[in-house]
């Protein structure tokens, strides 16, 4: 019998006790319990506490990591603003109404663990077409700005991605987050170049598929529909830049203090099309 080289077995190391793998106290979890502060793993070194999976030189291919650090998250709320309802932006997939309905179900879950919610408005050009300050399509959508408080942290962009030009990354990094959870508006623009940009500066993206809504798009270089956009788009994101998943699914995963399953590039080239 051939037997295979150990280093080349797929190996399942038992994470030790918490004092043993290094613990600290998160401020997500600390408002999740109401000031309890529960431990989470500061660090899971790969060489003694993580639980590896079949690799590709070094690259995780299983669809998942086995083991991870709790996520300290933060809700965003990527430009939920009033155009976005009507043309030309007008949302097309998932509809408006259904992805309004998500966004609030996020909400709801993430005030409920104590995290930090952060509202991002889009503001265009003085005298712009489109989401002019002060104008009607610059305010955010009414199931939002009901619930808008003193406790989140409002930021105003003038690019696609949250952080360019914004004191938001410093911002989270104040608040010990190191997850940042998308929701809104457009999965096909702000919310593709967040996630991009989110990995340059060190933080994990969540993206919730069915609270981030696309558009038709036809130019020169070719034509989509909004379904096949967000697809597309929900697709290459989970392939590197972001946890992509359902809202109902991200809910269950804040509730038991867990991260989503994430997948990588080779996993995803290899996956059977």
């Amino acid at each position: 019998m051939c037997m295979r080289p150990p280093w080349t077995r797929p190996a399942l190391r038992r994470i030790g006790a918490p004092e043993q793998i290094g613990v600290k106290s998160s401020v997500n979890s600390v408002r999740a319990t109401g000031g309890r502060r529960s431990g989470r793993t500061s660090w899971l070194s790969p060489r003694n506490h993580r639980a590896k999976a079949h690799t590709y030189g070094d690259t995780v291919t299983d669809r998942d990591e086995l083991v991870r650090t709790a996520p300290r998250r933060a809700l965003v709320l990527v430009d939920v603003q009033n155009e976005y309802t009507h043309l030309p932006l007008r949302i097309r997939y998932p509809s408006l109404s259904d992805c309004l309905k998500r966004i609030e179900r996020a909400l709801d879950a993430a005030e409920n663990a104590g995290l930090p919610v952060v509202c991002v408005q889009h503001a265009g050009p003085p005298g712009g077409a489109i989401f002019t300050p002060g104008g009607k399509g610059f305010e955010l959508c009414p199931c939002v700005e009901r619930r808008r408080t003193s406790q989140w942290k409002c930021v105003v962009k003038r690019r696609g991605s949250i952080y360019a030009g914004t004191d938001l990354a410093a911002w989270l990094h104040e608040q010990d987050v190191d997850t940042v959870t998308l929701t809104g508006f457009m999965a096909n623009n702000c919310v593709l170049a967040s996630a991009a940009w989110g990995e340059t500066i060190g933080l994990k993206t969540e993206v919730l598929s069915d609270a981030v809504g696309a558009i038709n798009l036809r130019n020169c270089a070719g034509e989509a529909d909004a379904r096949t956009v967000h697809a597309t788009l929900m697709a290459l994101l989970h392939s590197n830049w972001a946890a992509v998943a359902a809202t109902d699914d991200w809910c269950r995963a804040l509730g038991r203090g867990g991260p989503l399953p994430r997948s990588n590039l080779v996993a995803s080239a290899m996956a059977p099309f």
